[in-house]
């Protein structure tokens, strides 16, 4: 959709000088209509749970369409390797030697996730995959619930913990000669317990999501995960992602607001863009809420050298 009655002529000032929107609606109106509507979000939840009921579905019919687990499978018999998986076998083999373990599937696998992602935004994975991003996005609605009635307070840290946690389990690696952060790792317990039976392992997911919930939203997410960071470093170069119009923009902070990684949206503030147009960084995870909720269209998917996609 265009915005209407030359409204892009000028750069909008602030939500009373956007008098139409994408859909030819005043500010206001836009929001009343269209504000509850996640198109984005609706095909997003749909691609993760059809990619997770696949494995289920595989299983459970015993055939070859999608096998193993988001930690390492198999699609139609082509092998598929969780990067930082791939990371910590590396560290291993480099300490024992063993260099004859990482046979062709495995280079295969690893290259193939990582091509893959690299084209897709790197941490597409995160909202668009994983299952405990599933889980970790309605406690962060709940969080949210209860920070807005002061039931309890928000504790952040600083986003580059999650380095810190990165070198670490690849130490644990390193000098333990096992995959220690697969024993922790929420992403592959879930997609286990989905495919092959629920356990007590189980617990600890419930006691994160409960942290998360009470004390640090999406802490996992934002301050832990190996994997998130890994592709993070995949998707530095990334030529697919959410591009920025600051003349489209009201600075209403929706976007932000709804953003799961809203330090990536920090040129949306009145004053802090320095260009005309902005592309997203390299944490985004092109989950599309902030697509979804801007009514002046100033955010969108685009592939960089092009105007736009979607």
């Amino acid at each position: 959709m265009f915005w209407k009655k030359n409204t892009t002529a000028l750069p909008v000032k602030s939500k009373e000088d956007m008098p139409y929107t994408k859909a030819g609606l005043s500010f206001k109106a836009w929001r009343e209509k269209y504000g509850g509507r996640h198109k984005w979000r609706t095909i997003r939840w749909a691609v993760l749970i059809s990619i997770n009921g696949l494995f289920i579905l595989s299983f459970l019919l015993d055939i070859s369409m999608l096998e193993g687990s988001l930690s390492g499978s198999r699609l139609v018999g082509f092998y598929l390797m969780d990067p930082f998986n791939t990371l910590q076998q590396l560290v291993i083999s480099f300490y024992t030697g063993h260099w004859v373990h990482l046979t062709m599937n495995f280079v295969i696998g690893a290259g193939t996730i990582l091509v893959f992602y690299f084209l897709m935004g790197g941490r597409t994975f995160c909202s668009w995959i994983c299952p405990y991003h599933f889980l970790a996005e309605w406690g962060e609605k709940l969080h949210n619930y209860l920070v807005k009635k002061k039931k309890i307070k928000e504790h952040a840290y600083n986003r580059y913990l999650r380095y810190v946690f990165w070198a670490g389990f690849l130490l644990l690696a390193f000098f333990t000669q096992n995959l220690v952060f697969e024993d922790l790792n929420p992403v592959g317990i879930l997609s286990r317990a989905m495919i092959y039976g629920p356990g007590l392992i189980l617990l600890w997911i419930l006691l994160l999501i409960t942290f998360e919930i009470v004390y640090s939203k999406r802490f996992w997410c934002r301050y832990v995960c190996p994997i998130g960071a890994t592709y993070s470093m995949v998707g530095q170069l990334t030529p697919f992602g959410v591009k920025f119009d600051l003349d489209k923009c009201a600075h209403c902070l929706d976007c932000q607001n709804v953003c799961l990684v809203p330090h990536e949206l920090w040129f949306v503030e009145r004053g802090k863009a320095t260009n005309q147009r902005h592309d997203v960084g390299a944490d985004c995870t092109r989950c599309g809420l902030c697509i979804d909720v801007c009514p002046g269209e100033a955010l969108s998917y685009t592939i960089k050298g092009w105007d736009r996609i979607l």
